[in-house]
């Protein structure tokens, strides 16, 4: 006889797990949201998940949003995720639904969009198909690892409509599929706008049917030959707009223009060399659909006074804006500026012009640590968002120093970290006001909104960067007592008592304590860009002093470094057996740590020589023996004269130490 007892249990336990079938569990109910870049301006979290294995389809309200349709499934299928585009399914489906909105309770409408997860249905709504396509973007980031998205509603949209990376393959050539790698990762991040460097006094990379001897390789000092066809720079154009990336040519002129004058036999600002211009202006307009052309005109004389007129009214004739650096030529206030030394006071006090800032933006001149901290505190254009006048901003990447492979623009300059601060930055608004290279000093506000970002900057370095390069780690946990400063009479070499083996250091007085794996006393442009010395002074030796607590024996890896030579200068190697021409050095548990051996020791500075090893992000680590427990690193900081040797070698007071993970 059927035991009655253990009918009774049977449908006790399929009734429970029938209910937590339905029901989320705890433990669902207490997924975080993923760490998400640039954070959204507004985001609320709701209960329960969103499971990919029960949706086979994406459900598109609207013809415009079509292509983005396309490109969320080819996503969703990289993530192993197989879908449909079709109609609404029968109720109790789930499925994903792109959607128009209004979005009346958003700012810059035709880039915002609506974000909402429940269990059963995920909506992603815009005005525009700019919006959808960037609310796909924060999508992807939210789903996890096992196909599940944590519900959630997401109201968006940018703080400032230009938001751009600058590329130079004047200089040095990269690839095509290179130039795309960099084109993706700005669309994950929301960048709108590809700067593309393409003319320099180096190389003229344009394909001219007009003019084919532009592109002779005997008219070219690096990479002979390289340059890009009609139909790469086509190629390129769509695969911008097809992520809703804005490609904005520089042709440089008058200046330069070596490459130009070296081809033609003349001289741009010449009546011949105008002729020329202005063919390839309407050569190049005629052969590409797009709304912008960059004409540079800067750092340059200008000795015909009719040139920028007479270029600037050809181009507007031909129906396109105008964008010139500033401080540049005789612009007229109908050129765009893109400011990259000017304080925006003249320009940004003139409603009539609108401008766009790159001021201390260029990645070359940036050491990786610095250039995240610096972005991430930058306040764009000293305003809170953007307006009519005030665009945006534009990061900058110019290797102007010959690079032994194309890769190498990526790995000597910090391209990703940089980029996806200034998508944070850019994105969200906000910022500190001045140019500041520190983090601040410990949990300080300013250092606890750093290492919340960070945070999160970490966690996408782990899930999307293993196989690109990203030469930023940690550091906001990271806190060094500085003592000093100790007057050095501009003796490099002399020592004082945190040096001294009968000194306890931990008794010493503390002058105060800054964040950071990166610390620059002074910047080699204080005041414009402050360091953590409020007051620096020549002839000083400075002190930073921290423990590092270690659970075995063990040999570790640093990145260790007391220069950020800049890949703009004809920057001079440090001589053999030095870190720096200032005698900085590093000692862990009082033994002395040695530089590297250098490949290039003591090389004078040759702009067509390639770096190799000079900055620790592009050299192996420094092997480090620490003890179980307790190690201490004191850092010997001197400087003599704020003056470097020449303009080529400033000096920037700093020392890098972090341990590489």
């Amino acid at each position: 006889m059927f035991n009655r007892n253990l009918l009774i249990l049977i449908i006790l336990l399929l009734s429970i797990d029938m209910l937590y079938a339905q029901v989320p569990t705890l433990k669902e109910d207490q997924r975080a949201v993923p760490a998400l870049m640039p954070l959204p301006q507004r985001l609320e979290k709701r209960t329960g998940v969103f499971d990919f294995k029960h949706c086979q389809l994406i459900v598109v309200d609207h013809d415009d949003f079509i292509p983005e349709a396309k490109l969320l499934q080819k996503a969703l299928k990289n993530q192993g995720i197989e879908v449909k585009i079709g109609k609404l399914p029968a109720e109790g489906t789930s499925y994903l639904i792109l959607a128009k909105d209004e979005m009346l309770d958003a700012e810059f409408k035709q880039e915002a969009y609506r974000l909402s997860v429940s269990p059963g249905k995920i909506s992603i709504k815009g005005l525009h198909k700019k919006g959808v396509f960037y609310g796909i973007q924060t999508l992807k980031q939210l789903i996890s690892s096992d196909k599940k998205v944590v519900s959630c509603d997401i109201v968006d949209w940018p703080a400032f409509s230009w938001r751009a990376y600058m590329v130079d393959v004047g200089r040095n050539f990269q690839s095509v599929a290179l130039l795309k790698q960099q084109i993706d990762v700005m669309a994950a991040y929301k960048l709108n706008i590809f700067h593309f460097h393409a003319t320099e006094d180096i190389a003229w990379r344009l394909e001219s049917k007009l003019y084919p001897q532009l592109t002779a390789p005997e008219t070219m000092l690096r990479n002979k030959g390289d340059f890009y066809s009609v139909a790469q720079m086509k190629d390129l154009i769509a695969y911008c707009k097809e992520r809703h990336i804005t490609l904005v040519p520089e042709i440089d002129m008058p200046g330069h223009s070596d490459a130009f004058k070296r081809a033609m036999k003349t001289e741009m600002q010449s009546d011949t060399g105008l002729n020329i211009v202005k063919n390839l202006l309407r050569e190049f307009i005629k052969t590409y659909n797009l709304p912008y052309l960059h004409i540079g005109a800067d750092e340059v004389k200008i000795t015909n006074v009719n040139f920028l007129p007479e270029v600037t009214q050809l181009i507007e004739q031909l129906g396109k804006k105008v964008i010139g650096w500033e401080p540049g030529g005789n612009f007229t206030e109908s050129t765009i500026r893109q400011l990259w030394m000017e304080g925006a006071t003249k320009v940004s006090k003139n409603k009539n012009i609108q401008y766009i800032d790159s001021r201390h933006l260029y990645l070359n001149h940036m050491d990786p640590l610095e250039s995240v901290v610096t972005i991430f505190n930058r306040k764009i254009s000293n305003l809170d968002k953007g307006n009519s006048s005030a665009l945006g901003g534009t990061i900058c990447n110019w290797p102007d120093r010959n690079i032994s492979k194309p890769e190498d623009a990526l790995t000597q300059n910090p391209v990703y970290p940089s980029m996806l601060a200034f998508s944070e930055r850019s994105w969200r608004g906000g910022g500190i006001p001045g140019w500041m290279a520190k983090i601040g000093k410990p949990e300080s506000a300013e250092a606890l909104g750093f290492a919340a970002f960070e945070n999160r900057l970490m966690q996408h370095k782990q899930r999307y960067f293993s196989r690109l390069p990203f030469p930023y780690v940690a550091q906001s946990d990271i806190t060094w007592r500085l003592i000093g400063p100790f007057a050095n009479g501009g003796d490099l070499t002399a020592s004082f008592d945190p040096e001294s083996v009968a000194v306890n250091i931990d008794s010493l007085p503390v002058a105060m304590k800054v964040v950071g794996g990166t610390i620059v006393l002074r910047h080699w442009w204080t005041p414009e860009v402050t360091g953590v010395l409020e007051k620096p002074q020549e002839n000083t030796t400075w002190y930073a002093y921290r423990k590092i607590w270690s659970d075995d024996n063990e040999t570790k890896d640093f990145w260790i470094g007391f220069n950020n030579i800049s890949r703009s200068y004809a920057s001079s190697s440090p001589e053999k057996g030095t870190w720096d021409n200032r005698k900085s050095n590093v000692h862990v548990n009082g033994v002395l740590i040695d530089p590297p051996a250098w490949k290039q020791a003591g090389l004078s500075g040759n702009m067509e020589i390639p770096l190799i090893d000079e900055g620790y992000e592009f050299r192996a680590p420094t092997q480090i023996t620490l003890k179980q427990g307790w190690n201490e690193v004191l850092i010997k900081l001197p400087i003599a004269s704020f003056k470097g040797a020449d303009w080529k070698n400033p000096q920037k007071w700093m020392f890098t130490f972090v341990p590489v993970d």
